[in-house]
């Protein structure tokens, strides 16, 4: 008996003994970090977070959702070339940026060798590089005709709900089957309230 007591006051005394040795061997990142934060608790302190009691952002983003999530909500799209020309597509909906997907592009696969990161096939069942972000799709307001588009060095698109009357609009080329005037600048075809 005394020895499983003289066996745990030694264990107590080396934990306690290499406790203490921890705290005083603080590594160079500990002493960082603890700086960093004794900073960050300080400015908190002298300077808190502001509160709201209105969100201009919140609201923007309500009322993006209330002009897109209508059925029948057409998009009025501006493209500008590198000479400054404009022209334009009227398109149901919003034009959809070609790497976006309905199903998961990818899925983590666990076994016994650890998890890796595997690719998944699209809707069409083959497997996509993910770097078609910049060509964009949709449907023409009138026919229902596939239109794509690509953006980038060279080229710029403007999205609107409705037709835009400033000058650089207004004389856009027609680039797709639908003319603003086939449509006129209500921005719903057969929409719903």
């Amino acid at each position: 008996m005394k020895t499983i007591t003289r066996v745990g006051a030694v264990c107590a005394a080396l934990v306690l003994g290499l406790g203490l040795t921890a705290c005083e061997d603080e590594s160079s990142q500990s002493k960082e970090s603890n700086a960093k934060q004794k900073s960050y608790d300080r400015l908190v302190a002298n300077q808190p977070a502001g509160t709201m009691e209105y969100s201009p952002t919140r609201e923007a983003i309500n009322q993006w959702v209330k002009t897109w999530g209508r059925r029948g909500k057409l998009s009025y799209v501006y493209i500008q070339n590198a000479k400054g020309e404009y022209g334009y597509f009227i398109m149901k909906g919003l034009p959809v940026p070609r790497c976006k997907m309905l199903t998961p592009t990818e899925k983590v696969d666990s076994s016994t060798n650890g998890k890796a990161v595997v690719a998944l096939p699209g809707m069409d069942g083959v497997y996509s590089s993910g770097s078609t972000c910049d060509a964009y799709y949709g449907f023409d307001a009138t026919t229902g005709a596939y239109m794509e588009f690509t953006v980038g060095t060279n080229q710029s698109f403007f999205l609107f709900d409705k037709p835009m009357t400033m000058p650089e609009y207004a004389s856009a080329t027609q680039l797709g089957p639908t003319s603003v005037d086939d449509v006129g600048d209500v921005g719903d075809v057969g929409a719903k309230d």
